[in-house]
């Protein structure tokens, strides 16, 4: 995100399961951007993830057209990476043991890259706006937050 607001060669930009740091939380953006992250429907409220939630927030109200708002209900930070291919079984059972790794590991890559592959395609090679909505009938698990 801090690049986008430093950089005016951004065109378009996705957080992919990160926290907002810098100047960027008061001053916003100016391209489109997306935000993926993981299910925390089950985290217990603290003072640190609220502020997270307000920064996203701040960001997100200011952002013009081409904002998207995603999290990806079952995933966890790990769902975003190859990590929940390449762990041995044992952890990934004592990771869903604890509520961590619901989603499918495959399914999880395919819904981030089709997600970031469309949402590039369509603001920066002019592709119909349309197809992002296609991508929700596609996957149920994705949840629209931040409207």
């Amino acid at each position: 995100m801090q690049f986008c607001h430093d950089n005016p060669q951004c065109k378009a930009g996705i957080d992919i399961d990160g926290a907002p740091y810098g100047s960027v939380v008061q001053d916003g953006l100016k391209q489109p951007f997306m935000f993926i992250l993981s299910d925390h429907s089950h985290d217990l409220p603290d003072s640190a993830s609220g502020q997270i939630h307000a920064n996203f927030q701040s960001i997100y109200d200011r952002l013009p057209n081409g904002r998207l708002f995603i999290t990806i209900r079952r995933a966890n930070h790990f769902s975003f990476s190859d990590q929940m291919l390449l762990k041995s079984h044992y952890v990934i059972s004592l990771l869903r043991l604890f509520g961590f790794g619901r989603l499918e590991g495959r399914r999880g890559l395919a819904i981030t890259a089709d997600y970031v592959y469309t949402f590039f395609d369509v603001y920066l090679k002019d592709a119909p706006a349309a197809s992002l909505d296609k991508l929700s009938q596609l996957y149920p698990e994705v949840q629209f937050a931040l409207q």
